[in-house]
């Protein structure tokens, strides 16, 4: 018999590239997760892997396991739930995602309504931005993740289901006292020589902002940058700096003010799960809590106003 945990090690491989990317997400060392396989080639009468240089990559009857592991493992915990709460109310452990301005947002309160409706559900809630929730979706380390379709660089694909949450639209954030701390759209082009916050690279924010300069036709002057959206505006509020954030970032406790661009620009906000088997009770129960929240703002932004597509670079 196939052993379920060497199963999710085998998907792991084909979702993260490297033995050592495997051996990190699962808290082990490459030599054994190395072993593992080879013992899952044993109980499969088969080879899953070949050698190419000092790399190890799927050979075609891996990438097919591989890839059916994942409906396995899903199948079997819809199964192993089912029991464990067989003519009871949904139970179990179901493990949330969310990126930084959703989860004070959208998951705290769905967390919130689901304990006191759903005693014996428990939510573990993950900080997980775009470029981090989506592979741990894939992989197994959360069940439902808050996300945005408009991240470029790491789209969504047909494996994973979609339900649609929210629309937010991206906003310059300045000072209180800033003389652009008034009404109106603004154009970008007019604060070329602010000194700027950014996210960290590479991240959702950090790359929409640069884009948004660029196409601005100006490179910022970035004094800083913060994994943090609280940061960014305790910065902003002291008159270091001014910056491009998600409206649901910019928390009222801050002295600052928001103004909208002049080309509007919207993220849409989604909950994702694996696609496959329907999902157990316990992930729809709180799709259902994050799709009927009473306590978020809805955005009625214009559905043409989204993300720009990032630019082609040249000899891609």
């Amino acid at each position: 018999m196939m052993n379920p945990w060497r199963l999710r090690l085998l998907s792991q491989l084909d979702t993260l590239g490297t033995v050592r990317a495997v051996a990190q997400a699962a808290n082990l060392s490459p030599s054994s997760v190395s072993q593992q396989l080879a013992v899952l080639e044993t109980e499969t009468h088969t080879q899953l892997l070949e050698r190419t240089g000092r790399r190890v990559r799927l050979t075609s009857a891996g990438l097919i396991l591989a890839r059916r592991a994942r409906a396995i493992l899903d199948h079997m915990d819809t199964v192993e739930a089912e029991l464990r709460g067989f003519g009871q109310e949904p139970a179990g452990l179901v493990r949330l995602g969310a990126f930084q301005s959703a989860i004070h947002t959208m998951a705290v309160p769905a967390v919130t309504r689901l304990a006191r409706e759903h005693p014996h559900l428990d939510v573990e809630l993950l900080e997980l931005e775009p470029h981090a929730s989506m592979p741990a979706l894939r992989v197994g380390d959360a069940d439902v993740i808050i996300t945005t379709t408009d991240f470029d660089e790491l789209p969504l694909g047909p494996d994973l289901d979609l339900v649609p949450l929210a629309t937010d639209p991206i906003v310059l954030v300045v000072p209180a006292g800033h003389p652009a701390a008034g009404r109106g759209a603004v154009d970008l082009a007019a604060y070329a020589d602010e000194p700027w916050a950014f996210d960290i690279p590479q991240s959702y924010m950090a790359n929409l902002a640069l884009r948004l300069c660029r196409q601005s036709r100006f490179e910022p002057r970035v004094v800083c940058r913060f994994s943090n959206y609280m940061m960014t505006l305790q910065h902003v509020e002291a008159g270091l700096s001014i910056a491009l954030l998600p409206g649901l970032a910019v928390d009222q406790r801050y002295r600052v003010a928001t103004r909208e661009l002049a080309t509007p620009v919207t993220r849409t906000i989604t909950a994702a799960i694996r696609r496959g088997s329907p999902p157990r009770a316990a992930v729809r129960v709180v799709l259902d809590a994050l799709r009927h929240n009473p306590e978020l703002p809805r955005r009625l932004a214009d559905p043409r106003a989204v993300c720009p597509p990032a630019p082609r670079r040249t000899g891609e």
